[in-house]
């Protein structure tokens, strides 16, 4: 049942294949290993969906498929996933992002005041790197930690809940 549902919202492989932007993969598309849904494979391709997301750099799903392959995890739903950062969540993303780097290496969040210009990513960037980048990690580090334990914890239950049905079942026939 878990397959299933997952299978209604993750692209078929023909699909993922026929993107311009994972052409770059090419023949590793083709591994088996990388479509499969297992407990493993999506818990894994959560964390790397999840913590991609959190990663300030272009070319996120080119990255989130690389990373699945080399770890063998669902590469679609790793990829899908990186969309978590989207043009209406990447401001508070970051902004999240940054007040933790912040907290962590006591960096005052609040001295300065942010401006959407040239100049001003010129002039702040020097004082900004460090707890932003930092931030970025820890968060995509934490929320793909606690995304993929849901998906284990999910699972296991799902899986336990359909073992007693059949037990349950099987008494019934006796």
């Amino acid at each position: 049942m878990a397959r299933k549902i997952i299978q209604r919202f993750v692209p078929s492989p023909d699909w993922v294949k026929k993107q311009r932007s994972l052409r770059v993969l090419g023949s590793w598309l083709h591994e088996p290993t990388i479509w499969h849904l297992t407990r493993q494979s999506v818990a894994n391709a959560v964390f790397i969906g999840v913590f991609v997301a959190f990663i300030p750099v272009p070319l996120q799903m080119i990255i989130a498929a690389f990373i699945a392959i080399i770890l063998r995890a669902n590469m679609p739903i790793s990829v899908v996933l990186v969309w978590i950062s989207n043009p209406l969540t990447i401001a508070p993303i970051f902004y999240l992002a940054f007040k933790v780097g912040a907290a962590v290496i006591e960096v005052p969040a609040d001295s300065f005041d942010f401006e959407l210009s040239w100049q001003w990513i010129g002039h702040e960037l020097g004082s900004i790197w460090q707890p932003f980048l930092l931030g970025c990690l820890l968060c995509g580090t934490f929320f793909g930690l606690l995304a993929s334990t849901m998906v284990r914890w999910l699972w296991r239950r799902h899986t336990i809940k359909r073992w007693h049905e059949r037990r349950l079942r099987r008494e019934a026939r006796k």
